[in-house]
C-alpha cells in the first residue's frame, strides 16, 4: 500500500457470483460486484425503508481471489476493505471514459444475520499446547 491511497471499507451483498479468472502469468483474479444499501426505519409507517443502493465493482487478486470465488455467492453478506482505483480508457469511438473500482485487501462474511463455519488454517501455527494464542495457563495476566 502506498501513502494517500484513499482506503474503503464496504458491508454490502454480492449481485451475481465472483468471477474467477487467471492471468497470462497464472495470477488468479476475482472480479465481482457488492451493493451497499443504506435502510431507515420510517416511525409512521412503523417499516424498514431502502434507500438508493450504491454499487462497488470489485477486483481481489492470488489466494484472495481463489478463496471469494470458492466460499461466495450471490447474496452473500460480506464486509471488505481495499483501496479506491480509477481506470481510464478511450472506447474505439474515441471517447475517454473512466470508473471507481475497489481493489480488495481483505473479505470475510457478514455475521449480522447468519453464521459461518470456517474450514481451512488460518495461517497462526499453534504451540506445544495445540492453543495457538498460548491462553491456557497464562497466569494473571489477559491473554490481549
Amino acid at each position: 500500500m502506498s501513502f494517500g491511497e484513499t482506503q474503503i471499507t464496504i458491508v454490502g451483498n454480492l449481485t451475481a457470483d465472483p468471477e474467477l479468472k487467471f492471468t497470462d502469468s497464472g495470477q488468479a483474479l476475482a472480479k465481482f460486484t457488492v451493493a451497499a444499501t443504506p435502510r431507515t426505519f420510517d416511525r409512521e409507517t412503523n417499516q424498514w425503508k431502502d434507500g438508493t443502493s450504491t454499487f462497488f465493482r470489485c477486483a481481489a487478486w492470488r489466494s484472495l481471489a481463489e478463496h471469494v470465488a470458492e466460499s461466495l455467492t450471490k447474496g452473500s453478506r460480506v464486509v471488505l476493505s481495499g483501496r479506491i482505483r480509477q481506470h481510464n480508457w478511450q472506447t474505439e469511438g474515441g471517447e475517454n471514459r473512466s470508473m471507481l473500482a475497489v481493489e480488495v485487501d481483505d473479505v470475510g462474511a457478514s455475521l449480522r444475520f447468519t453464521t459461518v463455519a470456517i474450514n481451512g488454517k488460518s495461517g497462526s501455527k499453534p504451540d506445544a499446547s495445540g492453543d495457538p494464542w498460548n491462553t491456557a495457563g497464562g497466569g494473571d495476566k489477559p491473554p490481549f
